[in-house]
């Protein structure tokens, strides 16, 4: 089987499928809070006279959760192809939301910054892992769409973010709303409970009694192992190593792929980091105070949940290629547009369409990415996919420090973040067609896949 394919080995329940969308999109709400946290604290701490912060040093706070979420990404990611999606989910999110307690405590700059950079490998793990068992557990003709409705938590979490800040800052400080990120620890009883382990995981490493039981305890029927050798598939029935999970992403099928996939989620993320990290502190020095600035913060991630959902749905119905470059495209213009002086509601719109622009459209991508690879090796091409991107979003926040510690205008960073976002939109539409799946050859124990390409 591929991720490609139009049918599947077996038939999902809505139910199971309902089941897993739940369990990621409580995981990946916990992230967005916690990615969303610094943007939404960054101008009180930035005003902290204990720790007299410059723009550069708190971009450079900014990132160091990202450097971590860089070595997550790749870490974890490829640990759920080995040792299991669910327990790799699991285990990333006691380590962010337990990290995040350590860096509301933090009694220095530095103490904050080796909290965030921990936390940041669980946050890193997060995402490949939930797009791999969304993807797998979703039907085709809905999987962009439950990914957009899944990944809606990140935004929803970035802007429970910034209500708790704008709710809560003026009574807790800094140190209370980014210790509020600690509390979804309290989920990992309920989520390893709900949350099923990958069918897929299972069977790639020969536990098919395992993986029998499993389906026949989600209501999977049927669920037929000897259907997968009159199918088109990506792997034999000898159990997937890590290696020949990675050896995909590289292979000369799926290479250029690859390579655009990696740029466009590189400046797409270097988008979302910056944009994040930055927005309210840009609008203050536009003139807005700071709970005009944070209220853009809530407008931005508010419109990417929605787009998130919008746009999954219709890149299912019209291609995704296609509709990820115009959003890039809409997300640069409202972004390049916000540098003028717009009435109130006029901004409200062009950060919309900035958040639709940046987070909603790089989820979708980032959906399409678990969906392009073989199955066997969806966790580890997102995670590592995403790992490459994580250097660009660990550039964002370090791109509006230093815009900032140059004493340029503030409208350099809607010139600088629109121009990423047209290169994001330049990648996508170098992507190729998905390859058509290796096929096993029928005669012999010892058939090997043999690769027809079509991109």
């Amino acid at each position: 089987m591929t991720s490609t394919d139009t049918q599947r080995p077996w038939p999902v329940p809505v139910r199971t499928t309902n089941r897993v969308l739940v369990a990621c999109w409580a995981a990946i709400l916990a992230e967005g809070y916690d990615v969303g946290v610094l943007g939404a604290v960054l101008p009180a701490l930035a005003d902290d006279p204990a720790w007299s912060l410059s723009p550069l040093e708190l971009g450079a706070l900014g990132s160091y959760a990202l450097v971590g979420m860089l070595i997550g990404a790749m870490t974890i990611g490829s640990l759920s192809d080995r040792v299991g999606r669910k327990n790799m989910l699991i285990v990333s999110l006691f380590i962010f939301a337990s990290m995040q307690l350590g860096a509301a405590l933090a009694p220095t700059p530095g103490w904050f910054g080796l909290c965030r950079l921990l936390g940041g490998i669980g946050m890193g793990g997060i995402i490949p892992v939930a797009a791999a068992l969304t993807i797998e557990y979703s039907p085709p003709q809905r999987r962009s769409f439950n990914y957009g409705l899944m990944y809606s938590g990140y935004s929803l979490g970035i802007l429970t973010s910034a209500l708790v800040a704008l709710a809560f800052l003026p009574t807790i400080g800094w140190r209370g709303v980014v210790g509020v990120g600690a509390l979804p620890v309290l989920m990992i009883p309920v989520l390893w409970r709900v949350l099923p382990e990958s069918l897929e995981y299972l069977v790639s490493k020969g536990r098919r009694a395992q993986a029998t039981d499993l389906a026949r305890r989600l209501h999977v029927d049927p669920f037929v192992e000897q259907d997968w050798s009159a199918r088109p598939v990506d792997v034999t029935h000898a159990p997937t190593t890590w290696r020949m999970s990675l050896a995909a992403v590289f292979e000369r099928r799926y290479l250029r792929a690859t390579v655009f996939f990696w740029i466009a989620l590189f400046s797409g993320l270097l988008l979302v980091y910056g944009l994040n990290t930055w927005l309210p502190s840009i609008m203050r020095s536009a003139g807005y105070d700071l709970g005009s600035s944070l209220t853009f913060l809530v407008v931005f991630s508010l419109a990417s949940a929605i787009g998130g959902i919008a746009i999954g749905r219709t890149a299912d119905a019209r291609g995704k290629k296609k509709i990820l470059v115009v959003f890039y495209l809409l997300g640069a213009a409202g972004i390049l547009l916000l540098m003028f002086p717009n009435n109130i509601w006029v901004n409200y719109v062009f950060v919309s369409l900035a958040g639709i622009g940046s987070i909603s459209t790089s989820l979708v991508l980032t959906g399409w990415v678990a969906e392009y690879y073989p199955a066997h090796s969806r966790a580890t091409a997102t995670g590592w996919a995403l790992s490459f991107a994580r250097i660009g979003a660990i550039c964002g926040p370090l791109v509006g420090g230093w815009i900032g510690s140059q004493d340029l205008a503030f409208q350099w960073n809607f010139v600088v973040f629109a121009v990423i976002g047209a290169i994001a939109a330049a990648a996508v539409a170098l992507i190729p067609r998905v390859p058509s799946p290796a096929r096993v050859q029928p005669a012999g124990a010892g058939a090997r896949p043999v690769a027809t390409d079509v991109g």
